[in-house]
């Protein structure tokens, strides 16, 4: 059984469900994406996404009118296998049709960039084995976090903090006075300015120090 934290962009509020490894993620319809699939080689019990990005997956695959192998989606940032800014982190990124040629690969891609229902479609001269697409807030990178902020950037944060020590008080994609005060913490002790944000600065030192790192004694397994 897995935890889902669904971020519901059109409520702006977090939700939480529990489903069984061949149910349908939540939101999607008619499943054609299971847990298992979303949850690809990540080990986590607890995995998180947002409503935009299941749309986005439904829209897509009924225009594409037939299933869709899904080699990577969801990773938390400790297991890495991706970027240190990963849309992966997220739950917002799929990496699919591994099991297509190269003709049926640049169909998919095609009609995915044509489509509009993806932020981002990486060209095929990056992901020439996969296509790539994701539902990714910003152009690049990560939003700025601050307190107020919901949502799965805000997890991604509690993950990495918890991870390397600093108590968040949980993963709830909300970013409270705990989740700042950690920041405000996690900052002191990197010699980054103290403003309980976490900007591209700190970002980058976060994530630079957490991908890929593994579970510790901290990390929240939920």
């Amino acid at each position: 059984m897995a935890k889902i934290l669904v971020f519901n962009n059109q409520a702006n509020r977090m939700e939480t469900y529990y489903k069984g490894e061949d149910e349908a993620m939540p939101y999607n319809r008619n499943g054609t994406l299971r847990i298992r699939e979303f949850r690809g080689s990540s080990t986590s019990n607890i995995l998180w996404t947002d409503r935009r990005t299941m749309e986005s997956w439904n829209n897509f695959r009924t225009l594409y009118g037939r299933s869709i192998y899904v080699g990577f989606a969801f990773k938390r940032c400790w297991e890495g296998g991706h970027g240190t800014l990963s849309q992966h982190y997220a739950g917002v990124a799929f990496d699919v049709a591994q099991n297509l040629n190269d003709q049926g690969r640049n169909y998919m891609r095609n009609l995915a960039q044509a489509s509009g229902n993806w932020r981002y479609v990486e060209p095929a001269y990056l992901t020439p084995r996969w296509v790539h697409f994701d539902d990714r807030w910003i152009a690049s990178g990560y939003p700025l976090t601050q307190q107020g902020s919901k949502g799965i950037y805000v997890l991604i944060a509690q993950d990495a903090l918890q991870t390397l020590g600093f108590d968040t008080g949980g993963l709830d994609g909300v970013f409270g006075a705990k989740t700042r005060t950690s920041v405000i913490t996690y900052q002191a002790n990197n010699g980054l300015s103290q403003d309980g944000k976490i900007g591209n600065i700190t970002w980058n030192s976060l994530m630079s120090e957490v991908v890929g790192r593994g579970p510790s004694g901290t990390t929240r397994l939920e």
